[in-house]
């Protein structure tokens, strides 16, 4: 059982995705269509400024606990990551959230300009989907892998209108959850279960690490309200006390930052639990698990 106090180093499953998942992204962005240059950069710019590379290290880790190499889920890794960043270049918005920085560095808007920064956005989420059409998965698992990201980029949106109505308010438990599982809990779902499918995972394999990811994503949500109360501005690579600034909802201004912490410890454990059916295979997606909620940045 993890601890807040206990410090872990980085999961090596993310270190290969950090070392993967900027060559694969500049190799696709660069594949596509390069006549708008300031488009181009701006792309560029908000897929490899840094980034812990949560996402496709999920699939590459749900393929690998089901026996499979992790490049067959690469093409879903790729897609899932561009979802990512298009929402992140999104979020920081004027319109939106209205941050300055990102990974420690200038939002897209700021180094760029705001129209740019919705483009850029805007094109990394239809370059997610020509991801998938390009892969050479069969074309039933290709369907699913669509289905499954689709459906998670209509709840991202959805959970980010609900956290933007929820500002000034305090929910309860079960609202905030709600939020959560769809704003930061639904890519994180579909990763897993991209990364599954690319494997060829059964009925009972893609539920188990359904519940895995499920409890995850609400666990890294957890954490991430406990680092905007505690974190250092340097390591978390964004205004620390944001969301107090913002009157967003959170879970440690609804339980206390310690309930909070022990809630973050509580999901984990569920996420582990999760596991159990399928064996060492998934001992690096444990770790992952391990080093999300015990995390500085």
């Amino acid at each position: 059982m993890m601890t807040p106090e206990k410090s872990l180093p980085e999961s090596t499953l993310l270190q290969a995705a950090q070392s993967r998942m900027p060559v694969v992204l500049q190799d696709f962005l660069r594949q596509q269509n390069p006549s708008a240059s300031r488009l181009s950069e701006a792309m560029l710019y908000a897929v490899t400024n840094g980034g812990k590379r949560v996402r496709p290290a999920l699939a590459y880790g749900a393929a690998q606990a089901l026996g499979a190499k992790a490049e067959v889920a690469e093409p879903a890794a790729l897609a899932v990551e561009l979802i990512h960043c298009y929402s992140l270049v999104h979020d920081d918005l004027p319109c939106m959230d209205d941050d300055d920085l990102r990974r420690g560095k200038p939002t897209t808007h700021k180094a760029f300009d705001e129209a740019t920064a919705l483009l850029a956005g805007d094109t990394l989420q239809a370059l997610a989907f020509l991801s998938l059409h390009e892969s050479t998965l069969d074309a039933s698992r290709i369907r699913q892998q669509v289905a499954v990201l689709s459906r998670a980029a209509v709840d991202m949106a959805v959970g980010q209108a609900l956290d933007i109505e929820a500002e000034g308010k305090q929910l309860d438990l079960v609202a905030l959850e709600h939020v959560h599982r769809h704003k930061t809990g639904a890519l994180i779902r579909a990763s897993v279960a991209m990364g599954a499918i690319a494997a060829g995972a059964t009925a009972a394999q893609l539920a188990a690490l359904d519940v895995y990811a499920d409890k995850l994503g609400l666990a890294f949500q957890v954490h991430d309200d406990v680092l905007d109360v505690i974190g250092d501005t340097a390591k978390i690579g964004k205004r620390a006390g944001s969301d107090i600034a913002r009157e967003k909802s959170t879970y440690p201004a609804l339980l206390g930052l310690e309930a909070a912490q022990g809630l973050a410890v509580k999901l984990h454990d569920e996420a582990i639990a999760a596991l159990e059916p399928l064996g060492a295979a998934a001992d690096p997606l444990r770790e992952l698990a391990d080093f999300l909620v015990d995390r500085d940045h």
